[in-house]
C-alpha cells in the first residue's frame, strides 16, 4: 500500500485544464497520496485561451477539480495565483471563492523562516531576449511535439508502460529552449533579490528545477502537461521536486548560509 505524504506545502502549476494535453489522471493519483497543509495553484490551471476555441472539460478533469476542492474540507488552505492562460481570473484577485484565495502574487514563508515570492512567471517574458519569429516557430513546434507526446503515451499505456515525456526529451536537446529557460531563471532571481527575498517559486516555462545565485533560490514546480512534477516543502522548511508518483527527483541545493548554519550547529 502506497505511503501517504503529508508535506507542509505543495506547489503545482500549468495543469492546462480544458486541453487534451492535461495529465489529469496522473495528478489525481498524486493527490490521493499527498495531503498538504497548504496548496498553491501557481497559474495556468484552467486554459481559458484553449477553452475559448473549444470549450471542453473531460470527466477525468472534472474529477480532478472536485478532488482539489475537497482538500479544503480537511483544512488545507488553497491559494490560486492565475497565470497568462487563465488571466481572466486575475479580476478576482483578493477574493476567496469556495474557500480558495485568489491572489496575483504571494510571499510564502517556509518553516525555516525563508521568504519566497510565488508568482506564475509570465511577467518575466519581457526580460527574455528572443526574436518574435523564433518565439512563434517555437510555439508551433511545441504544439506539434505535444501531439506526438499524446500518441507516444497512449501507446506506452496500452503496453503497460509508465508515463514518459517525449516533449521534455526533445526540448532538452534544443539550444534555444535552454537559453530561454536560463534567461527566465535569471529574471526571476533578480526580482526576488531586488525585493530582499530569499527566493522565488513559479511555473510558466514547463521546466522544473532549482537554481541558486548569491544566496537567492529559484524553484520551478514544472507542469502537468509534459513533466508531471510538483514542488513540496517539508515540515523542516526544505524543498524538493517530486514526480507524479510522489518520488523525490531533486532536492533544493544547499545554500552557503544553510551550510554555515549546519557547521555552526555541529
Amino acid at each position: 500500500m502506497a505511503t501517504t505524504l503529508t508535506p507542509r506545502t505543495l506547489f503545482i502549476s500549468d495543469l492546462h485544464l480544458g486541453t487534451r494535453d492535461c495529465q489529469a489522471v496522473l495528478l489525481s493519483r498524486l493527490l490521493r497520496r499527498v495531503r498538504p497543509e497548504r496548496l498553491y495553484l501557481v497559474g495556468d490551471v484552467i486554459d481559458l485561451i484553449a477553452m475559448h476555441r473549444r470549450a471542453a472539460l473531460p470527466a477525468e478533469q472534472q474529477r480532478l477539480v472536485a478532488r482539489i476542492l475537497r482538500l479544503t474540507r480537511s483544512g488545507c488552505e488553497i491559494i490560486y495565483i492565475p497565470g497568462n492562460h487563465d488571466a481572466a481570473m486575475r479580476r478576482l484577485c483578493g477574493l476567496k471563492v469556495h474557500r480558495v484565495s485568489i491572489e496575483r502574487r504571494y510571499i510564502h514563508e517556509t518553516a525555516d523562516g525563508r521568504r519566497l515570492l510565488v508568482s506564475h512567471g509570465d511577467e518575466f517574458d519581457t526580460h527574455v531576449r528572443m526574436a518574435p519569429w523564433l518565439m512563434a516557430l517555437g510555439d508551433g513546434m511545441h504544439q506539434f511535439v505535444l501531439s506526438l507526446n499524446r500518441w507516444c503515451n497512449k501507446t506506452r499505456s496500452a503496453l503497460g508502460m509508465p508515463y514518459w515525456s517525449l516533449s521534455a526529451a526533445v526540448k532538452g536537446r534544443i539550444g534555444a529552449a535552454q537559453r530561454y529557460v536560463e534567461q527566465f531563471e535569471q529574471a526571476a532571481l533578480h526580482q526576488a533579490a531586488r525585493e530582499g527575498l530569499d527566493g522565488y517559486v513559479g511555473g510558466h516555462i514547463h521546466q522544473a528545477g532549482f537554481r541558486a545565485r548569491d544566496g537567492v533560490l529559484y524553484c520551478n514546480d514544472g507542469d502537468w502537461v509534459e513533466h508531471c512534477t510538483a514542488l513540496i516543502e517539508n515540515h523542516d522548511g526544505q524543498l524538493a521536486l517530486i514526480d507524479w508518483q510522489g518520488r523525490v527527483i531533486e532536492h533544493e541545493p544547499v545554500m552557503a548560509t544553510q551550510a554555515s548554519g549546519v557547521l555552526a550547529g555541529a
